[in-house]
């Protein structure tokens, strides 16, 4: 036989190996490159000094949502991200998620500033920044403006409330992890009597601070949903209250629960605007500590990886919040 007719008898086997095997032909070939956590300069004149970090899927279509993770202090930006079940969820439903990260030159602890007055302002410091990321994010990868989301946990959680405030035409919903309503430290005098005691506010008056934020807002606020651990001695379950207080004012609800059951055995509640729609939603797991509640395993419902100051409590916050914002 000569080297012709050999290369055509193996390129015939080759492809009917391909017909009868599929798995040998396929090995062949090179799985596409998983998605990796990156940072991104340049998204504008960021007047927080933040940095930028995002996670794309691999092939995301453009207008998809956009989900903003805050993480708490002492964290960093890809280890809330897949920490929290974020990373798995945003490969699971497409979507793409904005991972910022505070610097020690900010803050000693890597918290995020929610309670520093030129932070928390629109068109100032670290919320200003945090907003030109969302626009980077939507223009870069022709998201959804109509659905962006953003969520923190602790001192990522007073800034979602930041956020919300200050930007609320930039976000659909929010989801605050073992938060902080906004101006909660200058109504208390001290982020510390915020976070420990809880400040004495009417809710007219939480909800006036988060109207002042965006003065002339027509609307519409984003819908709010919070997890609170009951044994959280960080940031007290009081701020829960107050935050249920400040976002039900500002959405036109009372503080009556329009449905009060549990979830996964945790209690829930459902605060409705006057047209019938959530306004805000609570979880309160009880006998949780301070951090972001997760689910580890490989259920339809379940994400995240524990490690400090994310803890296994057989309910993925991150899962759930995807799920009420039509993510899957």
């Amino acid at each position: 036989m000569t080297r012709t007719r050999s290369r055509a008898a193996a390129l015939v086997l080759a492809v009917l190996l391909s017909l009868v095997l599929p798995g040998v032909a396929r090995a062949a070939v090179p799985a596409p490159a998983a998605a990796s956590i990156q940072e991104v300069t340049g998204f504008g004149s960021n007047p927080g000094a933040l940095k930028m970090y995002r996670y794309v899927p691999a092939g995301l279509p453009s207008g998809r949502p956009v989900v903003v993770a805050l993480h708490g202090c002492t964290q960093n930006a890809a280890g809330y991200g897949t920490g929290s079940g974020w990373t798995a969820l945003a490969d699971r439903w497409g979507f793409s998620l904005v991972l910022p990260q505070q610097t020690s030159a900010n803050n000693l602890s890597s918290c995020l500033n929610w309670f520093q007055a030129g932070d928390i302002e629109r068109g100032q410091g670290e919320a200003a920044s945090l907003a030109q990321m969302v626009d980077k994010q939507v223009a870069d990868a022709g998201a959804d403006a109509s659905r962006v989301y953003v969520t923190g946990l602790s001192a990522g959680g007073g800034m979602t409330a930041v956020l919300m405030a200050a930007y609320p035409e930039k976000f659909a919903a929010g989801g605050i992890v073992a938060g902080l309503p906004y101006g909660c430290a200058q109504a208390a005098g001290s982020p510390y009597v915020c976070m420990y005691v809880g400040a004495t506010q009417t809710p007219k008056q939480w909800g006036d601070r988060v109207r002042a934020a965006r003065p002339g807002y027509a609307g519409p606020w984003p819908r709010l949903t919070v997890f609170q651990g009951s044994a959280d001695y960080t940031v007290k379950p009081v701020n829960m209250a107050d935050l249920v207080e400040q976002w039900t004012d500002v959405r036109g609800a009372d503080q009556s629960a329009d449905v009060s059951d549990t979830v996964a055995g945790y209690p829930h509640q459902v605060f409705r605007d006057a047209s019938g729609n959530p306004a805000v939603e609570t979880y309160s797991i009880t006998g949780m500590g301070h951090g972001q509640p997760v689910d580890p395993g490989s259920g339809a419902t379940q994400c995240g990886t524990a490690g400090a100051y994310i803890l296994d409590v057989n309910l993925c916050a991150a899962y759930v919040l995807g799920h009420s914002w039509g993510l899957g």
